[in-house]
């Protein structure tokens, strides 16, 4: 039964399976999307540190990336399962705007608590690029399997 998920959930190498030949495009399109949100969130983290060590303007930049990139989550999600990836993939991408949602309760609601949730906004933003950057990574190992698999 476990070989039949694998085979549902895996994606076929396009050389080897001419009817599968579509999927290849989406998971390259996949790919660049994934890597764009990557990208966004970089700037997001320089934007901070450049607004909280050289210069509060920054800051509306900070704020203006997150308002402008978060719904290609909901894409890249959307994305996922469309194409039908594997498990692990899809997991990363159900967890982009589950940490997104996070890091928007975490800076703007304010619950009685001992502390303020706010200061889990930083660990769950270094949480969501850790995230970005392993889709990013098992992306790529899709689209360029090596003959070496003992590596991964």
């Amino acid at each position: 039964m476990s070989s039949s998920l694998n085979q549902v959930d895996a994606i076929p190498n396009p050389k080897s399976d001419k009817n599968q030949l579509p999927l290849r495009p989406k998971t390259v399109g996949f790919y660049i999307a994934s890597v764009l949100f990557n990208l966004c969130l970089t700037a997001q983290l320089i934007t901070v540190g450049l607004a909280h060590f050289y210069n509060p303007f920054w800051w509306t930049m900070h704020v203006w990336l997150v308002r402008g990139y978060s719904g290609l989550s909901l894409i890249l999600l959307a994305w996922a399962y469309w194409v039908s990836f594997p498990k692990p993939i899809r997991i990363l991408a159900v967890s982009l705007p589950c940490l997104l949602g996070l890091q928007f309760l975490t800076i703007h609601f304010q619950i009685p608590l001992p502390f303020p949730l706010a200061i889990f906004h930083p660990l769950i933003g270094f949480v969501l690029f850790y995230v970005s950057a392993t889709l990013v990574h098992r992306i790529w190992r899709l689209l360029s399997p090596r003959s070496d698999k003992s590596n991964f």
